[in-house]
């Protein structure tokens, strides 16, 4: 890229602030002022006076309560970041111009912390978020940020909020770390100012009656979420919203989520990662899940589960399934009429969804119109299967479902030990 000559005074990347943006930036040397990284150090905790009741978990729906206190810094183009905050859980204030209003320059990640038999938290892999939370704010040319300076501090409020860390499995405590630019003036152009802060929310179960009913899902190709060259490969507020009409039309014909479409090849399901599971010829199983394209985003949970899947059973045994079981993945697409001749067949054993809220969800029906909207093609409804811990009835998680979920619970808390993923807050 060719930076235009001027005699402007430049920003942090290099290019001239926008108009409204252009304070003098001393530099009698000629050269770019040190900017301020995200200093640890610095950490400034100011406490609640008065604590919030625990709410009973059963009580809890996801997103709803919010923990006594959150963590906040602000970057400014002739300081850089200013020193990180955990304060009172509280509004922000921001300028009515403000970019993240107007233009949507917004991007967040998706953690949760465990408590482990220890009685000590812990993270999930959380390198990976931070990484995506990086590239993320680059896709929306937002100030970048030392995030392992970030994890330290992430690290430290939950700490802090440990109390808030639900025990029955199952739950857990939800940690959003949102970037977004606060640039305080219009202009179609990159926010020079920004906004950093983390919120916690302890939760139970995404979807109260998942593992009793499974989740249905009504595939949607008119409305599309995300396309080849687009930004769903990144977890961006702008990603969200406009799948909020469909979501309600997929309600009110009796389904929980979306599964959304391009064309007739599935993408994700709601905000979900997307596997089923396909019996072969050979006693084996395909295993598959959409490719990472670009339409998709990469979650955490779903490389957890290839992981987790491409290891059995040479360097682990995930529960209650065979040694002798060949799996065999694939990250390819899966369209649509695809599925309907696996399900007619008898071939198409599970359908699940993983993520951070849900870890894995059984999907007990899709429903689909069909290519132009054709009518008579019904669900596709997915088997039940026997719990045999459970007094012998019937539930939608399939055995490899079942297992996945098991083991990545296990190793969320800390109850089992498997390639550094869990990782104490200390």
């Amino acid at each position: 890229m060719t930076i235009p000559k001027t005699n402007e005074p430049l920003s942090s990347n290099g290019l001239p602030l926008p108009a409204g943006d252009a304070k003098v930036l001393k530099n009698p040397g000629g050269m770019p002022p040190k900017l301020n990284e995200i200093d640890p150090s610095k950490l400034t905790i100011t406490m609640s006076n008065s604590l919030k009741p625990m709410p009973a978990v059963e009580d809890l729906v996801f997103g709803q309560t919010m923990t006594d206190h959150m963590l906040i810094m602000h970057y400014e183009p002739e300081n850089g970041w200013s020193a990180p905050e955990i304060k009172p859980y509280g509004p922000l204030s921001i300028d009515p111009a403000s970019s993240c209003l107007q233009y949507c320059p917004n991007v967040f990640e998706g953690m949760k912390a465990y408590l482990g038999a220890d009685g000590k938290p812990r993270l999930f892999r959380p390198e990976l978020n931070m990484k995506r939370l990086e590239g993320s704010a680059a896709r929306m040319a937002l100030p970048p940020f030392d995030s392992s300076a970030l994890l330290v501090l992430i690290k430290r409020l939950v700490q802090l909020e440990s109390r808030w860390i639900p025990k029955p499995k199952g739950s857990s405590l939800y940690i959003r770390p949102t970037l977004i630019g606060t640039r305080a003036a219009l202009g179609v152009t990159a926010s020079t100012h920004a906004t950093l802060f983390v919120i916690l929310s302890p939760t139970g179960p995404y979807f109260k009656s998942s593992t009793t009913k499974g989740i249905s899902l009504l595939a949607v190709g008119e409305h599309v979420r995300s396309w080849p060259g687009g930004h769903g490969g990144f977890k961006l507020g702008l990603n969200y919203a406009p799948g909020f009409s469909p979501q309600r039309m997929a309600i009110e014909k009796g389904y929980q989520q979306v599964l959304w479409l391009i064309g007739e090849n599935i993408t994700e399901a709601g905000a979900m990662n997307f596997f089923i599971v396909v019996k072969r010829d050979d006693g084996g199983l395909d295993i598959i899940t959409p490719p990472l394209d670009g339409t998709i985003l990469p979650g955490i949970t779903r490389a957890s589960v290839l992981s987790l899947l491409a290891a059995h059973p040479t360097s682990t045994s995930l529960p209650e399934l065979s040694n002798a079981l060949k799996i065999h993945l694939h990250e390819r697409p899966i369209s649509m009429p695809e599925l309907y001749a696996y399900s007619s067949t008898g071939r198409l054993l599970e359908a699940f969804c993983a993520g951070t809220a849900v870890v894995v969800t059984a999907v007990a029906r899709i429903g689909w119109s069909g290519k132009g909207g054709e009518e008579g093609l019904g669900d596709v409804v997915l088997p039940e299967y026997r719990d045999k811990r459970g007094g012998g009835e019937t539930r939608p998680m399939g055995p490899v479902a079942s297992a996945l979920y098991e083991r990545l619970v296990d190793v969320q808390h800390g109850r089992v030990e498997w390639q550094g993923w869990s990782v104490l807050c200390e």
